[in-house]
């Protein structure tokens, strides 16, 4: 019959997905190493050989027949030998029972801690290669348990950690639940192989529509670029390498099938679908929808777009918490701007209007590059009157810095944004009334 012992390490091999050889030696380095620290020596070579009997683990110190013995610990006279086996010569290695009474119990109590740490490390390595070839991959995953903001996740037969902050802030997990993450990069570490696994990262995006779109899986259709905000919104900026496929199309699929599949194992999370430009006008003017856009004013230098937009637009250009404007500055690249159309000149109000495609006019610059300066000066927010430091940096956050950017808001507009209440909004829209 199978000792308790035995069965435990084969019950190891099927919970951890390890080799047996790689547990029986593992076992058999800790009974080694608890030997020669209540028994032996470091110098002696030791033998440990496990069994189905009651004493599961018996000892063996190995020594040498040689005809001068110099160290007694690895070494063993002819005539010394002879007790142990009748025909030894020299150069034969003598095996000798040393096991110590009742060594099973002492022994796994001495090697206990030793065969933890040395399965944990045995898992290490498998988990290393195992996933060391699939950085930058899609991964299933089902959740193995989740204590309170700590989510485990089973890899398939590996455990390990989903971070809180890769974790998408408007989900929840529970046990059983089958998943998608994105493999970002496995690193190796002090306590061990660490795999970034993430719900947040932008790639995730990426894969997943790769998963479910043909055309971009085939490199027909390619994701130029990706803005996120996790769990809340993310515009996708995709470009066809085939003149005959419509790439924005192709990524919706038909009555939107393609685009509701990725939405949908991003627990909801909208996705802007947007043609790829290689004109920053163009291209920051669609990143901008679905507000209309009249005109565009860049500055190459500092990287900078003055986009002016009509009243009743504005707040779909700087959306909920400044989201679309901050979601469109991420893709393009470009910090925006978002003004009053009020400000333009007359001779830029005469430039021709963005079309249905996305079209925006680029204003005209002076040889240095620098855009031409049109209208009245630009006033900061922070020269109104009665205006708080703190409403300031409410404001900034949303990328509202500038006065035309926030002329003609209405209250409703500016408790939209975080931060600001009704009675902060009246305080406003009053200080902006008194702008002439």
């Amino acid at each position: 019959m199978q000792s308790q012992f035995l069965a435990a390490i084969n019950e190891l091999c099927e919970s951890k997905n390890l080799p047996k050889d790689v547990i029986i030696e593992t076992v058999k380095a800790a009974l080694r190493a608890a030997y020669r620290k209540d028994y032996g020596t470091r110098e002696q070579n030791i033998d440990v050989e496990l069994t189905d009997s009651g004493n599961f683990a018996t000892i063996y110190i190995i020594k040498e027949v040689v005809k001068k013995v110099e160290d007694d610990e690895i070494e063993i006279t002819v005539k010394d030998a002879k007790a142990y086996k009748k025909d030894a010569k020299v150069g034969d290695q003598i095996r000798i029972d040393v096991t110590p009474a009742s060594y099973g119990r002492i022994a796994a109590q001495s090697a206990k801690q030793v065969i933890l740490q040395r399965l944990q490390e045995a898992e290490r390595d498998m988990m290393y290669e195992a996933f060391k070839d699939r950085e930058n991959e899609l991964i299933n995953a089902l959740i193995h348990r989740v204590e309170d903001r700590n989510v485990y996740v089973d890899l398939g037969n590996i455990t390990t950690f989903l971070p809180y902050d890769q974790q998408m802030p408007n989900e929840r997990y529970y046990g059983g639940q089958r998943i998608k993450l994105y493999l970002d990069k496995v690193i190796k570490t002090t306590k061990g192989p660490q795999l970034l696994i993430s719900r947040t990262h932008p790639n995730l995006v990426r894969k997943l529509m790769e998963l479910e779109i043909p055309e971009i899986r085939e490199g027909v259709v390619e994701v130029k670029g990706v803005s996120r905000e996790p769990g809340i919104r993310c515009k996708v900026a995709v470009s066809s390498k085939d003149k005959k496929v419509d790439p924005i199309g192709a990524c919706v699929g038909q009555k939107g099938v393609r685009v509701t599949a990725v939405m949908d194992e991003l627990n909801g999370e909208r996705i802007d679908i947007i043609e790829f430009c290689e004109e920053p006008s163009k291209f920051i003017a669609a990143a901008l929808s679905p507000a209309k856009i009249t005109h565009i004013k860049l500055d190459q230098n500092a990287k900078r777009a003055s986009v002016f937009v009509a009243q009743d637009q504005r707040p779909l250009a700087i959306g909920k918490n400044g989201q679309n404007v901050r979601l469109a500055s991420q893709l393009t690249g470009w910090e925006i701007d978002i003004l009053d159309a009020v400000a333009l000149s007359e001779t830029d109000k005469a430039a021709p209007a963005p079309g249905r495609n996305g079209t925006a006019v680029e204003s005209a610059k002076t040889p240095a590059g620098e855009p031409v300066v049109v209208g009245p000066k630009v006033l900061k927010i922070t020269d109104l009157e009665g205006i708080s430091p703190e409403i300031v940096e409410k404001l900034a956050a949303v990328n509202l810095i500038e006065l035309e950017q926030i002329k003609g808001l209405s209250v409703k507009d500016f408790m939209s944004i975080e931060g600001i209440n009704e009675e902060v909004a009246n305080i406003l829209v009053e200080e902006l009334k008194k702008v002439k």
